[in-house]
């Protein structure tokens, strides 16, 4: 594989006295799309929000793009940020703004370009989530699935290197959730962003993931292909692929 776009080494991570990544290591290589699995509470998120800054571990290091975003105060983030787009579980759409002034917020606050250009790649990156023509539409007027697309459209509005996607399917229905996986994969291809979805969404998994990391009691039990994960020995992994519970 080629240099990795991220090198993760010792990420530990604690709550009180819940320690929920106990020394991770693991690499996301460019153009991948690397799939967290594990079960609710088993730490997916809390890694995702390691690779750009969001949280800052107890021990350990971030290196993206050869910097350690570790050590580094929210002015020193600001321009690496800009590289890496996040769909938030929850989409996180402005309610007071419509679509347009949504998926615009990014541009306007990164980059100095003349309006017509704005509105030039709000329409081209809502058509690549397949939303043309919903630019005065309000947040409130719009399904979860949708939603979930005009976040989804933001997160590419700057051309980011990397996307980082959490939970992206939770709380949408088996059609919809297929649908969002399918614009997942194709936005990821048209952009050609090295990728990172958190998810316990095994559809999902299976339709955009390189490769798979399971994680379970802070560490990653398995890391590889999903042929790989399918082939693996490992009882806990293979109760999870199944959707059986360990005693089953």
């Amino acid at each position: 594989m080629s240099a990795p776009v991220f090198r993760v080494r010792g990420l530990t991570k604690s709550y009180g006295d819940k320690r929920v990544l106990d020394g991770i290591d693991f690499e996301v290589f460019a153009d991948e799309c690397l799939v967290i699995l594990g079960r609710s509470g088993s730490g997916k998120s809390v890694t995702l929000r390691q690779l750009n800054g969001l949280e800052k571990p107890d021990a350990g290091s971030v290196v993206f793009a050869g910097v350690d975003l570790v050590p580094l105060s929210e002015r020193d983030l600001f321009p690496l940020r800009k590289r890496i787009g996040m769909l938030f579980q929850s989409g996180a759409l402005f309610d007071s703004m419509d679509v347009f002034d949504n998926v615009a917020f990014p541009l306007r606050a990164h980059a100095k370009l003349p309006d017509d250009e704005v509105a030039a790649k709000v329409r081209e990156v809502l058509e690549v989530v397949e939303l043309p023509g919903i630019e005065e539409k309000m947040p409130s007027e719009l399904s979860g699935g949708m939603r979930k697309r005009v976040a989804l459209a933001r997160s590419l509005v700057l051309a980011p290197e990397v996307l980082l996607f959490d939970e992206p399917t939770t709380g949408l229905d088996p059609m919809t959730a297929d649908s969002i996986a399918h614009t997942i994969a194709t936005a990821r291809d048209r952009a050609r962003a090295t990728t990172v979805v958190v998810t316990h969404d095994l559809h999902l998994a299976q339709t955009v993931a390189s490769r798979l990391a399971f994680l379970d009691e802070g560490r990653f039990r398995f890391v590889g292909t999903w042929d790989e994960a399918q082939q693996s020995d490992d009882p806990l992994l293979g109760h999870f692929l199944a959707g059986q519970r360990e005693d089953a």
